[in-house]
């Protein structure tokens, strides 16, 4: 097809496929605010409470290469729609919960699975096929910025009603937000109905031939490896800062400030990352933010916490936030073409959510058990360092082998 064809009929998918993101990612990092006033209300403590986080990140992580698989086997519509629907009744569990096994179940293991239907491996997949190779990795940074625009509005209406009402109102006006998905699934999911690009390696090839080709490649093993400290990092932070700040004694509004402000930049991150992605070596680049990250994580942390610099740290992790996204999908696309990138993604995120386990968990066992978040923070800033450097390092030296040459074998 054409690039103008492929632009115009793939732009109600690429709308579609981006307002879904935005309200998954967006209200799916703006949990965190519930957290305080959760616990103090029912009989869940801090650590049952990131508990089920952790078990969401990780059950997404673990669904995921499987549902891109899927995807690839029955097409994307009814897969999003699915994820809408359960969504929906995830947050639904959550906001009527008397205690912790229903915060487990609805905001563990069913956001978690609707999270691998309508999260950034799939959505990234869906754009990828909807775009131009040329325009790939700027419109990739595109639908990752309106995955930002969520946290936005989410997290200051989450917060207000929160205040306002209590926190089982909140979470309602999640679900009404939610509500929005279904179209927005629906539409996305049209990206069935357009032609399959070429694929640079073999497309008869099964999903775990694939995988194994994947995970034989070392570009591929050792991004997926660094993406491991990705997810820790920043699921610690929108898991943790609100009950960070609340400890510290600040305005319980400003991690709502906070969050909505790491929604803003970062849109303009993914915007940034997905146009200088197009240009260089998307792997150096990766090596780049996470060092940076773990940088302002120590600054942070390592000073004492007011107004002004949490929105600085906000405004700075933010514009490095979500930029991953757009580098991680455009290296896949561009090394194993589109026909497996969900799948491929998946398996790639796979670490990243286990990262995001550690991050929530951990996080709550360490505060739980010391009384602080210094070790945690600084367990961060190490991993994401070392992550950071091996990237970077790597990103220099070329390949012994290519992935068209690989064999599953």
């Amino acid at each position: 097809m054409p690039n103008k064809a492929l632009i115009k009929n793939g732009l109600p998918v690429l709308i579609g496929v981006s307002v879904l993101l935005s309200l998954s990612m967006g209200i799916r990092q703006s949990l965190g605010i519930f957290m305080p006033p959760l616990t103090q209300e029912i009989d869940v403590s801090v650590s049952g409470f990131t508990l089920a986080i952790a078990v969401q990140s990780l059950s997404w992580g673990i669904l995921q290469p499987f549902i891109g698989a899927w995807a690839v086997r029955h097409g994307f519509k009814s897969l999003l729609m699915m994820g809408a629907f359960t969504y929906i009744c995830g947050l639904i569990i959550l906001g009527t919960a008397q205690g912790g096994f229903a915060v487990f179940i609805g905001a563990g293991l069913i956001i978690g699975f609707a999270l691998a239907c309508t999260g950034s491996a799939i959505a990234m997949a869906v754009a990828s096929r909807s775009s131009p190779p040329a325009m790939r990795s700027m419109i990739l940074g595109v639908v990752s910025a309106a995955g930002s625009i969520g946290t936005l509005i989410a997290a200051p209406i989450g917060q207000v009603l929160s205040q306002t009402y209590g926190w089982r109102f909140g979470i309602l006006g999640f679900v009404i937000l939610l509500c929005i998905m279904i179209p927005a699934a629906w539409f996305a999911g049209r990206v069935d109905q357009l032609p399959m690009p070429a694929s640079p390696i073999n497309e008869n090839n099964n999903a775990k031939e694939i995988a194994l080709i994947a995970l034989k490649y070392p570009p591929f093993l050792v991004m997926t490896i660094a993406y491991f400290v990705c997810g820790m990092q920043l699921v610690f932070i929108t898991t943790h800062l609100p009950s960070y700040l609340e400890i510290c004694g600040l305005d319980p509004m400003l991690s709502a400030k906070a969050l909505g402000v790491i929604g803003g930049f970062n849109a303009l991150g993914s915007l940034f990352f997905g146009w200088i992605g197009g240009k260089y070596n998307k792997l150096f680049i990766l090596g780049m933010i996470y060092i940076l990250r773990s940088i302002g994580i120590a600054i942070y942390f390592f000073s004492s916490p007011n107004p002004e610099n949490t929105l600085i740290f906000a405004a700075f992790m933010g514009f490095l936030w979500l930029g991953v996204a757009p580098l991680v999908a455009g290296s896949i696309s561009e090394t194993f073409g589109v026909k497996w990138q969900a799948m491929l993604m998946g398996v790639s995120f796979m670490s990243h959510q286990l990262g995001s386990f550690i991050g929530a968990f951990g996080g709550g066992l360490l505060y739980d058990a010391l009384g602080s978040y210094t070790l945690a923070w600084q367990i961060g800033v190490g991993v994401g360092l070392s992550a950071g450097i091996t990237q970077l390092l790597f990103s220099l030296t070329k390949p012994t082998q290519t992935p068209t040459l690989a064999t599953a074998q």
